[in-house]
């Protein structure tokens, strides 16, 4: 009984095959940020700055495609883009991890590889966001959903200590290899997925775009969301991610500090994943904003040079607010969208809630060398504070409860693919 009231959303076989699929892609999403960094800069000795183009070119493959993806994901099978999507990227990862481990890798092919891998990506965000309320009853979409992000959570601990440790005993190019191998294995639980009902064929890109457009713009809470998000990306993520590394290893002297803090972060994720299994808040977004307040402990401890054990149960906290956020607003997202049009509007909120981050992350270092790390650090937690009040001020925020989304004007299709 306890276990059904828990994980019951895993007795329904869609969805059985679906979390299965997404719990290894998103273990290999844990291992491949470690993995790549220690590839390039120990057995390749490339400098950091090589790193960093490879990750912005993947990140901007990402952005780039996320509105495209977001039309196509309404209108193409869900299942074929998700499988289409796995295989791009155990290609793309697979090839980078050849070319590590035969130690012949030039900076424009990993480059080439980034960029592929950033397209998958791109594309199976919105997909995936769009497929979820398809797999499981509308009772257990909550459920289903607290059950992805605490298995985030989780490999967001255990996919660095897993990248660690592989690269240390076997070597980050077969860590690579195992990473590209987990793509490879969701595309084979997303292949026993049934046939699932799509909208109609659309009436065209730019039409469809605009029509996602004016559901997202129309919905005051999503929209703000979308801004909050973006403007707290930038105001609080990246300084968090630049210049704490820096305080921890210099100003308190700790190598290993950062790695305890990043982990206690995601320990706090996997708590709120748990917490989000039965709770079902009448006002979601109520219930949801406030807990990215604790976001400026770590910030604001940090700021302060407290000792690392005491940062680390600020972050702990940190990572505890952020997935109680996260569970909630995407189980909004989730029912107050029309079905057939959720992948485009994932994508709209998707691509404006990280537009600021590369900005944030090229002007946090500069600002903290202007005015001080600890200073900078200091604001990003005032904003952490101000920005969630104000967010609660607006009323569609506050008060919005759940109401069913608006059924779609016409029946919807089968998909036309092999069962």
């Amino acid at each position: 009984m306890v276990a059904s009231e828990f994980f019951g959303a895993l007795t329904e076989r869609e969805f059985r095959n679906l979390y299965f699929a997404r719990a290894f892609s998103l273990f290999g999403d844990g291992i491949a940020p470690v993995a790549l960094a220690i590839a390039l800069l120990k057995t390749l000795h490339w400098s950091p700055s090589a790193l960093g183009y490879v990750l912005g070119v993947r990140a901007g493959a990402v952005v780039a495609f996320l509105l495209v993806a977001g039309v196509i994901a309404d209108r193409l099978p869900r299942r074929l883009i998700l499988m289409s999507s796995d295989l791009l990227r155990f290609g793309a990862q697979g090839a980078t991890a050849v070319l590590i481990l035969m130690k012949e890798a030039r900076l424009w092919e990993l480059l080439i590889l980034a960029f592929a891998y950033g397209l998958g990506d791109a594309f199976f965000r919105p997909t995936s966001t769009g497929i979820i309320p398809q797999t499981v009853s509308t009772e257990r979409l909550q459920q289903a959903m607290a059950m992805i992000m605490l298995t985030q959570s989780s490999f967001l601990v255990l996919g660095p200590v897993a990248a660690g440790a592989l690269a240390v005993t076997v070597g980050p190019g077969w860590a690579l290899v195992i990473d590209a191998a987990t793509f490879l294995i969701s595309a084979a639980f997303v292949a026993r997925l049934s046939r699932l009902p799509r909208a109609p064929a659309g009436a065209g890109f730019l039409r469809e775009l605009r029509e996602g457009w004016a559901i997202f713009s129309g919905r005051t809470w999503l929209w703000v969301d979308g801004l909050f998000s973006a403007l707290g990306s930038c105001a609080i993520f990246a300084p968090f991610l630049v210049l704490g590394p820096a305080v921890v290893v210099y100003g308190l002297d700790s190598t290993g500090g950062w790695a305890a803090i990043t982990a206690a972060f995601g320990g706090g994720s996997v708590v709120g994943g748990f917490l989000l299994l039965r709770a079902t808040p009448t006002r979601p977004l109520a219930a949801a904003v406030p807990p990215l307040a604790l976001l400026a402990l770590p910030t604001g401890l940090l700021a302060a040079k407290a000792p690392v054990a005491v940062i680390a149960v600020g972050a702990f906290a940190g990572g505890l607010g952020l997935a109680v956020f996260n569970t909630l607003f995407e189980t909004t997202v989730q029912r107050a969208v029309p079905p057939e049009a959720l992948s485009r509007v994932a994508s709209i909120d998707w691509m404006l809630s990280a537009s600021l981050l590369p900005l944030g992350f090229a002007a946090a270092g500069w600002i903290g060398g202007w005015i001080g790390e600890r200073e900078t650090l200091a604001v990003a937690a005032v904003w952490a504070v101000v920005s969630t009040a104000v967010v609660l001020l607006v009323p569609d925020v506050r008060n919005f409860r759940h109401e069913p989304p608006a059924p779609a004007e016409a029946e919807p299709a089968l998909e036309a693919e092999p069962a």
